[in-house]
């Protein structure tokens, strides 16, 4: 989110109990998330172990010799904050701006093996600048690179990647799954409606009426089905959130407090063959 929005809204989703915060050198708005995070900090709304931030080094900086002074960047705009996890992309490009591009507006490409950028990402764990480390936009090919990389130190904790029940993403999940890589959804509500970025005449993810009737049958929204499918398949779920009362619905609707002070539950499951005939919505 841009930085206007994130002074306005990263404060409020963390008092609603959001505390897993993605962020990336390519939003441009880590210092200001970085400021918020503290500033809730010190009004004691969560401890700071409390707190899982990431963030991601961008496909510029993957030659070896840049990789930890862009993660040193990111650590000084989040104040620190982003040990938990640091991603690697999977293409590099090659370029100072942050889309670099030719004269026929095609994005540059860099020639650097992204395994030679794991190993600097696993030099930068070793130095403690990372709690560890993962992949972005992996396919299973790429993974299987860096897991068959002789000499490998440790292998991604990882994958983010694009993931809803319009690309449910199930073999990539399964092959992540055969290997212990935790499978991670980002525009798990559905793809962002930018033009460039998708067609604006395909159909929108939450209007599907198979999730609008799952939604009804359970009383919930669509969004909430798309959510709770991807917890149900053991895929951790990012929700893009720039609406105070979706932020809200997402956390008082789909989790509940146990009264005895244990982790948050979820308060509603959908039944085992409701998973497939969500699987079967991929467009």
């Amino acid at each position: 989110i841009a930085n206007r929005d994130a002074l306005e809204f990263t404060p409020f989703t963390i008092e609603v109990g959001f505390h897993h915060i993605d962020c990336a050198h390519a939003y441009q708005n880590e210092e200001q998330i970085g400021q918020d995070i503290r500033s809730k900090i010190a009004d004691g709304t969560v401890k700071r172990e409390g707190i899982f931030c990431t963030s991601k080094l961008w496909c510029t900086f993957f030659r070896p010799e840049l990789v930890q002074p862009a993660l040193e960047k990111s650590l000084k705009s989040l104040h620190g904050l982003c040990r938990s996890l640091y991603y690697s992309l999977s293409t590099g490009s090659k370029g100072e701006e942050l889309y670099p591009k030719d004269e026929n507006g095609k994005l540059i490409a860099d020639s650097v093996d992204f395994c030679r950028t794991w190993e600097a990402l696993e030099k930068c764990k070793d130095a403690g600048l990372a709690k560890s480390i993962g992949v972005s936009n992996f396919n299973h090919k790429q993974l299987e690179k860096i897991l068959n990389k002789p000499g490998l130190k440790y292998k991604p904790v990882c994958n983010q990647v694009e993931c809803h029940p319009y690309l449910n993403q199930r073999k990539l999940l399964d092959f992540c799954k055969s290997h212990d890589i935790v499978l991670v959804a980002y525009s798990a509500l559905g793809s962002q409606r930018v033009k460039g970025w998708v067609n604006l005449n395909h159909p929108v993810l939450l209007d599907d009426p198979v999730l609008s009737a799952i939604a009804q049958k359970h009383k919930k929204t669509p969004a909430l089905v798309a959510l709770r499918y991807q917890i149900q398949r053991g895929v951790v779920v990012l929700a893009k959130g720039n609406n105070k009362e979706w932020i809200k619905e997402n956390m008082q609707h789909t989790l509940e407090v146990h009264p005895l002070g244990s982790p948050h539950l979820l308060d509603f499951d959908l039944v085992t063959n409701m998973i497939p005939v969500i699987n079967y919505c991929r467009r």
